[in-house]
């Protein structure tokens, strides 16, 4: 019962922080002139970042580097599919491809550099140096004109209620996922479900959850722009930050199913969704199921390797 209990304060966590968290990063954005976008693409979408950042330092420190790679190249997968996918079915998703073109770039980037750094079969201290400078010039090019919002963004927000909210929404975000995560495994053990789905399924989604929650209610507020960039900023982070952090605290071994098929599959849906944004402006509703059907099929056929 009272795991029960936890699991259900872990939901709880999760989007009364997701709720607090838009707030909050639109608060701000609002104070300072920063067009949202930029707010979700940083503040957000490294924030939300955080379990993953966890989960693969303490895994490759804790001599498991599947669970640290995995980690990044499955949030990332969860991030496109699951996640745009289900904010999508909610409402559709609309993106101006001009606005995002230069992150969705840095995005494609970053994760068609993946099979380079996994060829040698290891990732070690000079390419995490490399994938954490790339990380600060990213930061730099998209701060340098975070300025430049648009002139109908309300300047009413309190700084002090809004950076208190982010705070507070980032806190419950990060130990609701951890709460959902712990208390699921336990009853996924009890109803005598493997230790590889659980890894599969639980660990996967759960770091994710703080993007899942975040981007839910920005969508249910009608902050789309926040909604995207979480989603973008994320999956860059989780490459340049996460990997590149994770290999200068100690290098990572890879098994080579990364190299061969987890890492092609998340090229192939990450081109797919700057194609659908390029040519549509938008992620409809369709688009949303197809893309939740399709992370269906990636836990089914994952579960069966």
């Amino acid at each position: 019962m009272v795991t029960y209990l936890i699991l259900g304060l872990g939901f709880l966590g999760l989007f009364l922080g997701g709720d607090w968290l838009v707030k909050g990063a639109s608060g701000i954005a609002a104070r300072f002139g920063v067009a949202p976008m930029i707010i979700g693409l940083t503040i957000v979408g490294f924030g939300t970042s955080t379990p993953e950042l966890l989960v693969s330092v303490t895994a490759a420190l804790g001599g498991q580097p599947g669970i640290a790679v995995g980690n990044v190249v499955g949030s990332n997968i969860a991030n496109i599919l699951l996640i745009l996918g289900l904010a999508a079915i909610i409402a559709p998703v609309a993106v101006a491809f001009i606005d995002v073109r230069r992150d969705l770039f840095w995005m494609i980037g970053a994760t068609i550099v993946l099979p380079v750094l996994f060829w040698s079969g290891a990732v070690g201290v000079i390419e995490g140096a490399v994938l954490v400078t790339a990380l600060g010039t990213y930061l730099f090019v998209s701060l340098r004109n975070a300025s430049q919002a648009p002139a109908d963004i309300s300047q009413n927000s309190s700084l002090a209620r809004s950076g208190l909210s982010l705070l507070a929404g980032l806190v419950a975000v990060v130990l609701g996922a951890h709460f959902l995560v712990q208390s699921a495994t336990i009853i996924a053990r009890d109803f005598g479900v493997s230790e590889a789905m659980i890894g599969l399924s639980i660990v996967a989604i759960g770091t994710s959850l703080p993007e899942l929650a975040t981007t839910v209610m920005a969508v249910i507020r009608g902050q789309r722009d926040i909604a995207v960039g979480n989603v973008i900023g994320s999956n860059i982070f989780n490459i340049l930050g996460i990997l590149g952090i994770t290999a200068l605290i100690t290098p990572i071994p890879l098994a080579p199913r990364f190299f061969a098929i987890d890492t092609p599959i998340l090229i192939a849906i990450t081109l797919g969704v700057v194609l659908v944004i390029w040519k549509l402006g938008k992620i409809n509703r369709t688009t949303g199921i197809l893309m939740l059907a399709g992370y269906a099929a990636y836990i089914v056929g994952t579960a069966k390797l």
